[in-house]
């Protein structure tokens, strides 16, 4: 691992921010007391976008947790997070999409360089030897996100004497991270991008000012015509702190990038509607609203029973998507210790009935241009929901960075 100007030449180049995470442990019974310290009812249950204080802070998770939904939001002083992320137990973990994709990239052999916006002990610390990084602030300065993660069952009781209960396992995120809301892009990017075969975008949804994000989005653009001819650039969508800024960087990026990812949770937010997972038709009438908006060659959707590629290159994809399936599968049943044995024998696992017969009649509505794999059936006792889709990323990255090294098709 290095921050210097001169970080060793690597194939695979993941960016733009990265994080700490306080990972917390769920209590129901700790949430049920933040419910009733702040007088939280089943009425006053909301997600809110800026949340503004500890009460905005729990009204907003319970929210989640009712209807067992995935989300991130900014939080206005890094003092609310804190005042809810000592109520649990928890530890402090490297986060981030680029980052854990990272880690589950290197987990199974596979190095790469990181494009930073800061660092401090732990980061040098926690990253393993063979992720690389540049770094574009000078100085320590990071503030930790906190991370939820919730199982399917989780019980709260309300102020007001009603309760809620998860239908499913999920995860929040919430920050307050002044580096990851600029974004600056270092200096020295555009000579790591020249020597780049694999390139990821993410984490320019948490910035705020329209203004530095359209000076980002053309900074990040004469970055990229440093990229060598044939070089894949993939995408992957989050959560945006502000509505609409998702339009920014899909119209500035639009015709630099080849693979654009998103979860279920995006794939719904861009749709404005809960889609049907499990109904072809629903998908594919989802599929072509989000086409209208993201052009990009080739979509990416990954979500809990199925990861599916759309476009005219969606064949080629197919061997990609088993890699990311594959390696959020691994990160689901054993977290951490994620590693080249346990990523052997997940491939072992059948795969979800239900998404085997999603994938068949999607294929039918749509054909060629789409390819879709089902997910595994995963059973566990303690599943680990934090950063599944950063893994989904990691190992379709991976598989895609291997293909070009070894000269093979994706």
């Amino acid at each position: 691992m290095t921050s210097s100007t001169t970080p060793s030449p690597s194939a695979t180049v993941l960016g733009l921010g990265g994080c700490l995470d306080y990972e917390t442990v769920w209590d129901s019974q700790v949430m049920t007391d933040l419910a009733r310290d702040h007088r939280i009812g089943a009425d006053d249950l909301v997600r809110g976008e800026m949340i503004a204080s500890e009460r905005d802070l729990v009204r907003s998770i319970l929210s989640f947790v009712r209807d067992g939904v995935g989300g991130e939001r900014a939080v206005s002083s890094h003092d609310v997070v804190e005042a809810v992320a000592s109520r649990h137990e928890r530890r402090v973990t490297l986060g981030g999409s680029s980052v854990r994709a990272a880690l589950a990239m290197s987990a199974v052999g596979v190095p790469s360089t990181l494009h930073l916006v800061a660092e401090d002990d732990n980061v040098r610390a926690l990253l393993p030897p063979d992720v690389e990084y540049i770094c574009s602030r000078d100085g320590d300065a990071i503030n930790p996100h906190l991370i939820m993660q919730f199982p399917a069952g989780a019980r709260v009781e309300l102020a007001d004497g009603t309760a809620i209960e998860s239908p499913r396992a999920n995860r929040l995120i919430y920050v307050c991270d002044p580096p990851n809301r600029e974004m600056a892009l270092a200096d020295e990017l555009g000579d790591l991008l020249a020597g780049a075969q694999v390139f990821l975008v993410s984490g320019f949804n948490s910035m705020t000012d329209q203004p530095l994000l359209v000076r980002r989005m053309r900074d990040l653009r004469a970055a990229m015509n440093r990229l060598p001819e044939g070089a894949t650039v993939v995408f992957e969508d989050a959560g945006y702190h502000v509505p609409g800024f998702e339009r920014i960087v899909i119209d500035a990026l639009a015709d630099r990038v080849d693979v654009y990812g998103m979860n279920e949770d995006e794939l719904q937010a861009y749709v404005g509607r809960k889609v049907d997972l499990l109904d072809p038709e629903d998908v594919a009438s989802a599929l072509r609203r989000v086409r209208t908006i993201v052009t990009a060659p080739t979509l990416v959707v990954h979500t809990q029973h199925w990861a599916l590629a759309h476009g005219d290159a969606a064949a080629t994809m197919t061997a990609a998507l088993e890699g990311g399936i594959d390696m959020a599968s691994a990160r689901y049943l054993h977290g951490d210790g994620l590693d080249i044995g346990r990523l052997a024998s997940v491939r072992e696992v059948p795969r979800q009935s239900a998404g085997e017969q999603f994938a068949g009649g999607l294929a039918d509505v749509l054909g060629a241009e789409v390819s879709c794999v089902a997910a595994r059936e995963l059973v566990t006792d303690a599943p680990t929901t934090i950063g599944l889709g950063d893994a989904f990323v990691g190992g379709l990255v991976a598989s895609l960075a291997t293909g070009v090294a070894d000269g093979r098709s994706s």
